[in-house]
């Protein structure tokens, strides 16, 4: 049964960082591409960054410069590092694993 559990949300201030972790079981991690995805109230969910098998990565208009995707494979685990936050990035932050399988979702609040 493949689980995905996110960490690492929490409450920081505009020009603050974060990093998300989603760690992964059951599965053959390497195997697969990752996203991450985040849904903010009363919006659609909505694509922040992928990362293939190889390691190519792609990332929303709004987050390049700021977000950087990552994997360890031999922690099968993904992360997603969050440098000059904005307000706007306030949201659940979910990952996937194929648009089959995702995790439970880590609120991250953006606020002064």
């Amino acid at each position: 049964q493949v689980q995905l559990v996110e960490s690492g949300g929490g409450l920081v201030q505009p020009g603050g960082s974060l990093r998300l972790s989603c760690a992964a079981s059951g599965t053959i991690f390497s195997d697969n591409s990752m996203r991450w995805y985040r849904q903010a109230p009363g919006k659609e969910r909505e694509l922040v960054a992928g990362i293939g098998r190889g390691g190519t990565t792609s990332y929303a208009d709004s987050v390049k410069g700021r977000f950087t995707i990552s994997r360890d494979n031999t922690k099968n685990t993904m992360y997603l590092q969050m440098n000059r936050l904005k307000p706007e990035d306030t949201a659940v932050y979910y990952c996937t694993m194929g648009m089959v399988y995702w995790g439970q979702g880590t609120q991250v609040t953006v606020s002064s």
